[in-house]
């Protein structure tokens, strides 16, 4: 009988990132997927700037960045003419090493992904399906239908639910999926095509009809135009073309198409599921949460996902932590998931509202409000912010201890640079670290020479103090570089209490 570690079902961004974290923390995935190739007309485009910076822990930042699209401005128009561009080729400066919007389509992003798995000699298995599973013991017994229709009973030590809105995983455990379907129809198409929306920024019509956005793609006239349609056409979706939608976009954005790469059309739904894990078995990505595409959110959630349960069901599958650092998890993922799920609703719901009001708010007030928030840096700063998934924290969860300075356990380690160097350079370690910025103790430095603990000890610079860093605390971080302990003392102790109290014994560095 086939055995692994985890048994991943869908090879979509989230169970390939989970496979890749998995394969580089020394746990053999197996990955399965019920599609005979990789997609090749995928909705996702943004790859928001904590991926980035997770990405670097696997050298996967730069390929993305040097094959992606940086996006230097958004538009947005009003009755045939641009009103507003808000700058965005800087927008995060200062706060992250990725401080700008990048665009990096989710099919060549999988090809990335999988190219950096089969590295690690780990091959998708393609045109097979997940048919049911139970959990037996001390793993789980699943039933596979095979290319060859034969079926597969296969054992794991735990499974993950990757397998998009439509999840058998989820279905299998009776899992609850809240939420509902907004009511637009929405309309992707990647095209070849000219005009002043084809200058290699974002463009967004704010008018009285359908909602409409153009995103630049790499390379030369190439981007894609999403949409919704909300009149007689949305009822027959099923047979709408390109033709149906495309005069709206070529009249009031001046677009000039002229090739169609191809088209589709879908229904977005805002659901999170009841739980994200049941026993041996987990949700990740769309099988736990689907919302809007505003603000490109879902996907780089789905990866972020993947990250927080890779380095978890490693130390627990080598022996570095006890099972119950896998109940860490879903409370820290759902609560993230609830609140974008709130966040982009509100932001989709007004810019397709329907009716007099609305158009005048988008029409009218947004265009006269919007330059001004460009204008301040305090509102450029809260944008970038919140659609970057930095602000994204785990403050008063079990895993989360303390404060320093203006950083609190559960934080996101703030990034610090200046012409002496940058602190998250360490952070390509996949292991457990500790952050000193100024002094530390002699009893610290021995005890983490003894336990193996890397400590990173960085002479107090203007740069730590205005990032929000404490002076001579420390900070224990995470795999995942989130601050598990925030303290403004120097005793080791506190780090031996805490991984005693949670049942860790650290793994540290990469295989």
């Amino acid at each position: 009988m086939n055995r692994s570690d985890v048994l991943i079902i869908g090879a979509g961004p989230t169970g390939l990132v989970l496979a890749l974290w998995l394969s580089k923390l020394g746990i053999r995935p197996r990955i399965i997927d019920k599609s005979s190739s990789p997609g090749t007309t995928s909705r996702a485009l943004a790859v928001q700037a904590r991926t980035l910076e997770l990405y670097r822990q696997l050298d996967l930042s730069q390929a993305v960045v040097q094959n992606g699209h940086r996006v230097g401005a958004a538009n947005f128009w009003v009755k045939g003419e641009p009103v507003t561009r808000l700058p965005l080729s800087s927008i995060g400066e200062g706060l992250t090493p990725y401080a700008f919007l990048e665009i990096y389509p989710q099919d060549e992003h999988e090809r990335l992904l999988i190219e950096r798995l089969e590295a690690f000699g780990i091959r998708v298995e393609r045109t097979t399906e997940l048919e049911g599973f139970e959990e037996t013991g001390d793993g789980i017994t699943a039933r596979l239908r095979l290319p060859d229709g034969q079926l597969e009973i296969c054992q794991s030590c735990y499974l993950a639910g990757c397998d998009g809105a439509r999840s058998i995983v989820r279905k299998t455990l009776d899992t609850g999926f809240p939420g509902g379907t907004y009511q637009q129809i929405f309309y992707v198409a990647d095209v070849q095509g000219s005009g002043p929306a084809f200058n290699g920024e974002l463009h967004v019509d704010l008018d009285e009809a359908d909602f409409l956005a153009v995103f630049p793609l790499a390379g030369e006239g190439r981007a894609r135009l999403i949409g919704t349609v909300r009149d007689e056409r949305a009822e027959r979706a099923e047979t709408l073309r390109f033709e149906d939608v495309s005069s709206r976009a070529i009249e009031h954005m001046k677009v000039k198409v002229e090739q169609l790469n191809w088209f589709s059309t879908y229904r977005v739904h805002h659901r999170v599921a009841d739980h994200f894990r049941t026993g041996r078995a987990f949700l990740l990505g769309d099988a736990a949460h689907v919302h809007s595409p505003a603000g490109g959110q879902g996907m780089n959630t789905g990866i972020g996902d993947a990250i927080n349960l890779a380095w978890k069901l490693a130390a627990v599958l080598s022996g570095g932590a006890q099972a119950r650092l896998l109940d860490t998890y879903e409370p820290e993922r759902i609560a993230f998931a609830r609140k974008l799920v709130a966040t982009t609703d509100r932001v989709f719901s007004f810019v397709t509202a329907e009716g007099r009001l609305a158009d005048l708010l988008r029409t009218r007030v947004a265009p006269f409000l919007l330059p001004k928030m460009a204008s301040l840096e305090t509102s450029r700063e809260f944008l970038f912010r919140t659609v970057s998934q930095i602000t994204l924290d785990y403050r008063g969860m079990p895993l989360s201890n303390g404060v320093a300075g203006h950083v609190h356990g559960g934080d996101r380690l703030p990034w610090a640079h200046d012409g002496e160097g940058d602190n998250f350079e360490s952070l390509k370690c996949m292991g457990w670290q500790v952050h000193v910025y100024g002094d530390t103790s002699d009893e610290m430095i021995a005890w983490c020479n003894e336990h193996h603990l890397p400590l990173h000890v960085f002479g107090w610079r203007p740069a730590f103090e205005a990032a929000g860093l404490g002076r001579s605390g420390f900070y224990l971080l995470r795999p995942d570089t989130y601050v598990a302990i925030a303290e403004t003392c120097s005793d080791p102790k506190v780090i031996e209490r805490y991984f005693r109290d949670h049942g860790i014994r650290p793994f540290f560095g990469s295989p």
